[in-house]
């Protein structure tokens, strides 16, 4: 059950590779950003019955290369009365807690950037940065309206990281580990053995898939208000707020939140994929479950999150702010505790 850790197995001590290394996440997220940015114009297009962009490239499929250029032409202003370092600041903390998450993905079983033991636990403390940067980016701001909308996030993901760790730790406790290859390799064997469905020998603990599957509803839906997609995006509410904590920003400042967002989706989608769907493990047990079909396996199930994130932004209306933390604190909360206490009582007994 070893993978190749490609940090001290492959690296040892050559500084300029571990640069590389840390560079090298960018290599699949440019391009999944361009595509889900094309999914997002082009999904909403289809849900109203409209074509979308259709001038730049074949039937628009470049239309996300000319808005990444666009923004990078366009001025960075900063507003006089802003507090200039955290101001300047917030984007770059925002990225770089999206950013950071890559490190601990399994994309595979012999692709691993760093393999630690306490994955899920790096991944739920480091989504911190997020609340972070949109309190600083909103205080900063010296506007009203971000403000008000950097305070809504705080309420927002702080109040719905509860449920989701309840989440974590069920399925952490289903699994007996925090390590995210762990998780995976125990759900090995067939789509039959995901945790979704109550996890390995299922079959004679059937009582528990409601309870998993509740917890997967329960993360999803909590994942929304972690990355302020619709009907949870309150936060950049446009038309109550303007554009709630990021109405001051402009050019690539902009960009870094708007790629953080895009970046935070895959990650959710990426978790949920680890703690419920097998990870880079093939449906069909053995069969197509070598090192490239892993990877095939896993970014097609979370590319179909990211798609259903991107549906819903189109179909679901905003919901109010006591409706959202009605929701979190009197729904989700109470049912993730009885889930919790059942998957821990089918750990106990299996």
């Amino acid at each position: 059950m070893e993978s190749v850790n490609f940090v001290y197995d492959l690296l040892g001590k050559n500084i300029v590779a571990y640069i590389l290394l840390a560079l090298l996440p960018m290599a699949f997220l440019l391009p999944y950003a361009l595509v889900a940015i094309l999914g997002e114009l082009k999904i909403s297009a289809w849900i109203q019955e409209r074509l979308g962009p259709m001038r730049t490239g074949w039937k628009g499929v470049l239309q996300p290369i000319a808005e990444v250029v666009k923004l990078l032409q366009k001025e960075d202003i900063t507003p006089a009365a802003v507090n200039k370092p955290l101001f300047n600041l917030a984007p770059f903390v925002m990225f770089a807690g999206a950013y950071a998450a890559y490190a601990v993905i399994p994309f595979s079983s012999k692709f691993v950037p760093v393999n630690i033991n306490i994955g899920l636990f790096y991944v739920f403390a480091i989504s911190a940065f997020g609340v972070i940067a949109i309190v600083m980016g909103g205080w900063a701001s010296n506007n009203k309206y971000s403000l008000l909308g950097g305070m809504r996030a705080a309420a927002q993901m702080i109040s719905y990281e509860i449920p989701i760790a309840v989440a974590i730790l069920a399925i952490a406790t289903l699994a007996g580990s925090l390590d995210m290859q762990e998780i995976i390799y125990q759900q090995g064997g067939g789509f039959w053995n995901w945790n979704i469905f109550g996890g390995p020998g299922s079959f004679t603990k059937i009582w528990v898939i409601p309870f998993t599957v509740t917890l997967f509803l329960i993360y999803f839906i909590g994942s929304l208000a972690e990355t302020n997609r619709v009907p949870f995006d309150i936060p950049e509410g446009e038309s109550e707020i303007v554009a709630g904590y990021h109405t001051e920003y402009s050019g690539m400042k902009f960009a870094m939140f708007f790629f953080a967002e895009y970046s935070n989706m895959f990650i959710v989608s990426a978790i949920i994929t680890i703690l419920f769907l097998g990870g880079w493990q093939s449906p069909f047990g053995d069969f197509l479950n070598g090192p490239v079909w892993q990877a095939f396996w896993f970014v097609s199930k979370a590319m179909l999150f990211v798609f259903l994130q991107i549906w819903l932004r189109w179909t679901l209306p905003r919901l109010r702010v006591d409706q959202l933390m009605y929701v979190t604190w009197k729904v989700m909360l109470p049912i993730s505790f009885v889930a919790f206490f059942a998957v821990a009582l089918c750990a106990m007994i299996k």
